[in-house]
This record gives structure tokens, C-alpha cells and sequence, in this order.
């Protein structure tokens, strides 16, 4: 990455490629636009709508905030800033919707977003700071914005944080303190809709205040080691898959191993795409695939990898890769491989070597 924007208030147009695209897919998915329509909220971007469908692709500071400022023009809704960070949940930030929804409590949770965020949203900065018996979350412009610009993306960002707030916490944010920079807007009423707690605006600086009692409850889903694990293997996946001209199957690994274990669906996946299901169907078909075997392919690999190179029980590999019941998990893996998982990983033990899939 390049310098920190605050130096570069006057180039900031000229900074390197850092903001992954996915966050822009998904603006275009609220609008609910096709493929034909990319065009319109990629223009002014130079960029092209192949460049825009990658997973892999990269967008600057000003081909994002121009996404955005195209995004609000195309939406004609004021409100757009709350209904696009409503749909981005943990598992739409990568690594750090991955240490943070694994994080011990929410304070853990908020230190790992401010660690990653300059790596995922480089147009603004979070700072902690303890006040007196609260957690004061400050956030700062790093690149300039109009009055309208500012208020979509300080929309976003605070209903963002909720979102991890209320996931690590399994309720809504009712303590929470929050101040806006913009004055009341016209559709002032929608916030309740979507933000919880007490929501001031006309401040001097945007904040978000939670009590440090809160910030300290325990995440009862947490388990840092285990997701620690489930990341750096998805990374080590990913970094094996082929980087030119990626395929229907490329591109679907792509988004599953940057997303928890098994919590992409083929809507989903399709709507990422841009198409409907029977779409990536048809293509996947023509690359002799499915969704289902992309799918139990990667879950098989991470369900033997856990089995061969850690100590995790069955119900924690099965809880780690998002099955409800060990029972079904445990179904899956004899449908994979033949055997159950704890015979499994005893031949494994006895062998020293993986045995071949069934």
C-alpha cells in the first residue's frame, strides 16, 4: 500500500489499487443491476466490467468513492448508505470479518476491524479510545467527500460496525451511542429501522460509543484458534488456485474459500455473478462441474485437512464448517470419503499418510 491518505490530501486520486472490488459487486447488487447496466455505475472508473467481475481485482480510493457517488445517483434514495451496510455482514470482509466474528469479545472484535481496515476500506479511519467507562470508536475521512458522499459512507460504516456488534454480542446494540456529523436528513426516521441505540446528528466528530461492560461480554461462539486455523487454510487455498483467465469453477472456489466454510449458497454465488442460478448452472455444466461438487470438493479438503493436522474434535471441525448437527457433518464426510471421520483420522494415525478419497 501506499502512504496513509492524511499525507496525501492533495493526491489522494493518484493512489494505488487497495479497496477489493467485492465491496463494489455488492453495491451493484443492491441495485439490483445486470450485467448490461455495470457500465453506468462503472463509468468515469476506466474501469471495464471483465476488470469489475474478478475476485481478484483491486479498486483505488477514487474509482471507489466514484462507484459510490454513481451508486447513490442510480439508487434515487437518500437512505442508500443503511440498506448497503445492512447487506454487509461479517462474512462479507474476508480476513477481518473472519478475526473478528472469531474474536473473544467485541473490544478483540473492534481492535481486529481497526488492524484490517486500512487493508479493505482505505476512504476511512477507525480509532479506539477509552472515555471514563466507555469504548469511544472515532471514525475520519481519509480522502475528500461531499456533504452527500459523507453521509452515505458514515451511514455505512456505523451500521457496518453494528453488524459486528450485535453478531459477536446476539443482540442489538441497545447501549450504543452514536454521533453523526451531518445534520438530520429528510429520512431521518428510516435510522431506527436499521441502526439501534441512541443516534445524535450535528456532532463535531463520528462516533460510535459502547459501554466497556459490553465491549467485554464474552462471545459465546467464539473460538480464535479454531478460526485462526479455518483462515489460514482457506489463504493457502487460495493462493493455489489458478491467477489467469479464472473459470466458472475458479471463480466459485474463489468466493467460498473467502468466505466462512460452507456459508456461500448457489444464489448467492449466482447474484455475485450476476446471473441466476440456471445460468451458473449451464456454464458451470459446460465445465463438466457443479456447484454442489465445487462445493463438497473444497468442504472435503478442509474437513480432512482439520482431521490430519489438528487436535479439533468432530463436533468443532463440524461446528467450524458451519453444519448445524455433527451428525450430518459426520453423514457428508462418509459420503466423501467412505469412512466416518474418526476412522478416518485412525488410519491417517497409523499410516502417516491421508488415504484416498472414496
Amino acid at each position: 500500500m501506499g502512504k496513509p491518505m492524511a499525507q496525501q490530501a492533495d493526491g489522494w486520486q493518484n493512489l494505488e489499487a487497495s479497496i477489493p472490488s467485492n465491496y463494489s459487486r455488492i453495491i451493484a447488487r443492491e441495485l439490483d443491476l445486470t450485467v448490461r447496466q455495470l457500465p453506468i455505475l462503472l463509468r468515469g472508473t476506466a474501469l471495464d466490467v471483465e476488470q469489475f467481475l474478478s475476485e481478484d481485482s483491486l479498486l483505488t480510493p477514487a474509482q471507489q468513492v466514484r462507484v459510490l457517488r454513481n451508486a447513490l445517483a442510480l439508487s434515487g434514495q437518500p437512505e442508500f448508505g443503511l440498506r448497503l451496510g445492512k447487506r454487509l455482514t461479517p462474512a462479507t470482509h474476508g480476513a477481518m470479518g473472519f478475526a473478528a466474528s472469531s474474536s473473544p469479545d467485541l473490544l478483540s472484535a473492534l481492535r481486529a476491524i481497526h488492524t484490517f481496515l486500512p487493508t479493505r476500506a482505505s476512504v476511512i479511519q477507525l480509532h479506539l479510545q477509552q472515555v471514563e467507562e466507555h469504548l469511544e470508536c472515532r471514525l475520519d475521512f481519509q480522502v475528500p467527500l461531499n456533504a452527500d458522499l459523507q453521509r452515505c459512507v458514515a451511514d455505512t460504516i456505523v451500521k457496518v460496525l453494528l453488524e459486528f456488534g450485535e453478531f459477536i454480542v446476539g443482540r442489538p446494540l441497545y447501549e450504543a451511542e452514536i454521533g453523526f456529523t451531518h445534520p438530520a436528513p429528510e429520512y431521518h426516521a428510516l435510522y431506527a429501522e436499521y441502526l439501534s441505540g441512541r443516534i445524535r446528528f450535528g456532532c463535531d466528530q463520528l462516533t460510535l460509543k459502547l459501554p466497556m461492560t459490553l465491549c467485554q461480554e464474552p462471545n459465546a461462539s467464539a473460538n480464535h484458534e479454531n478460526y485462526r486455523l479455518a483462515l489460514q487454510q482457506c489463504e493457502a487455498m487460495l493462493a493455489q488456485l489458478p491467477t489467469h483467465k479464472p473459470n466458472y469453477q475458479t471463480r466459485l472456489k474463489k468466493m467460498m474459500l473467502s468466505r466462512p466454510p460452507g456459508t456461500l449458497s448457489e444464489e448467492e454465488a449466482a447474484a455475485s455473478l450476476f446471473m441466476n442460478k440456471r445460468t451458473l448452472a449451464r456454464k458451470l455444466k459446460q465445465e463438466n462441474s457443479s456447484f454442489r461438487q465445487i462445493r463438497d470438493d473444497i468442504l472435503s479438503q478442509q474437513a480432512a485437512s482439520y482431521l490430519c493436522d489438528s487436535k479439533l474434535s468432530i463436533e468443532d471441525i463440524a461446528a467450524l464448517m458451519h453444519y448445524h448437527d455433527s451428525a450430518n457433518f459426520r453423514r457428508a464426510f462418509k459420503r466423501w470419503f467412505g469412512h466416518p471421520p474418526e476412522q478416518y483420522r485412525q488410519r491417517v494415525s497409523s499410516r502417516g499418510a491421508m488415504p484416498p478419497r472414496a
